[in-house]
């Protein structure tokens, strides 16, 4: 029987993925490890591989390679061919972000970009660059970018070292409620993939000083829960809440909101927005306020697992600590 591999990824590291059909004709997707780990060869079915948690370049790679057999323009329920249809500008604010240790791939996570002045920032949770009661201490992070604005399945992954000498090149805030987890890290534009496509929230878009948001009030946490998103054109999902606590008070001390909305790992660091008043569009086309940070789910230690359900609540940061996490 023909052993022919189609060959749909190769990592930096020397791993490689192929397609291939196994001995009942079945189509699985072999991994061979680099030679560092040994050359080892694994399979699973393709139905296995994109059912798993892992989900990175391979995977992209490999719904690509389907989604090209499909010829262009003609998708089912589409009038028009994909670079032709519009796309919500604030799905672009989101990025999906995969942490390292070296070339061990360790966590999934979300991220966006804020824009003050000139300068490019990538934000998302303090606890996805390092959390030490996990042993979590990745050395870099990639984030993935769209390249072709009239192909939203281009796209890129762009690789950022958390450390330069031995000192973190992220920022992270504090204040008399202790650590807040957020982090920031500024992106150098200029390095960015050719034809790299995004949007960016700014200053503009944060809320008013003493600006009432209603208790209640319908809110969008955008981002990649167990790594799950639209993988065929790279596209964040998004999760519908309310706000749960008073908005603009620091709940319990600490510079955070609380949000009712069903969210899972994976989510750390996506944006907290609500829409805007009508007709309120600021200059980077984004009619959305970005309330906060999403930072992790709430639980009581004191809950029985037997008798009581999950609080469905979260803690999310107030998002004008990037107001000072950006100064010069």
């Amino acid at each position: 029987m023909s052993q022919r591999l189609l060959q749909l990824y190769s990592s930096s590291n020397g791993d490689a993925w192929f397609l291939r059909r196994d001995e009942g004709g079945l189509p699985v997707v072999r991994h061979v490890s680099n030679a560092a780990s040994g050359g080892t060869t694994s399979e699973l079915t393709v139905e296995q591989f994109l059912a798993s948690d892992a989900c990175g370049p391979e995977h992209d790679a490999l719904l690509e390679h389907i989604a090209s057999l499909i010829p262009a323009g003609q998708f089912a329920g589409l009038d028009k061919p994909l670079s032709q249809q519009a796309v919500e500008p604030l799905l672009l604010t989101a990025t999906r972000v995969c942490t390292f240790a070296q070339q061990q791939r360790l966590t999934n996570a979300s991220g966006f970009f804020f824009k003050r002045g000139e300068r490019l920032f990538l934000v998302t949770s303090r606890h996805v660059l390092i959390d030490e009661p996990s042993q979590h201490f990745p050395d870099r992070l990639e984030f993935e970018l769209h390249v072709d604005v009239a192909n939203l399945g281009a796209s890129e992954w762009f690789s950022v070292p958390l450390y330069s000498a031995g000192q973190s090149v992220w920022r992270q805030g504090t204040d008399d409620g202790g650590e807040i987890d957020v982090a920031i890290i500024e992106i150098d534009r200029s390095a960015l993939p050719q034809g790299a496509r995004y949007y960016a929230f700014g200053p503009e878009n944060l809320a008013r000083p003493r600006e009432v948001t209603r208790i209640g009030a319908s809110l969008l946490i955008v981002g990649f829960p167990l790594g799950f998103h639209d993988s065929l054109h790279h596209l964040p999902v998004v999760r519908q809440g309310v706000l749960a606590s008073a908005f603009g008070l620091r709940f319990q001390g600490k510079g955070c909101f609380v949000t009712d909305a069903r969210t899972h790992r994976g989510t750390s660091g996506a944006p907290v927005v609500m829409s805007a008043g009508p007709g309120e569009k600021g200059p980077n086309n984004l009619p959305w306020v970005l309330l906060g940070v999403h930072s992790s789910t709430i639980d009581m230690g004191t809950r029985d697992l037997q008798l009581d359900e999950s609080l469905g609540l979260n803690s999310a940061w107030y998002a004008d600590i990037l107001m000072t996490l950006t100064d010069r």
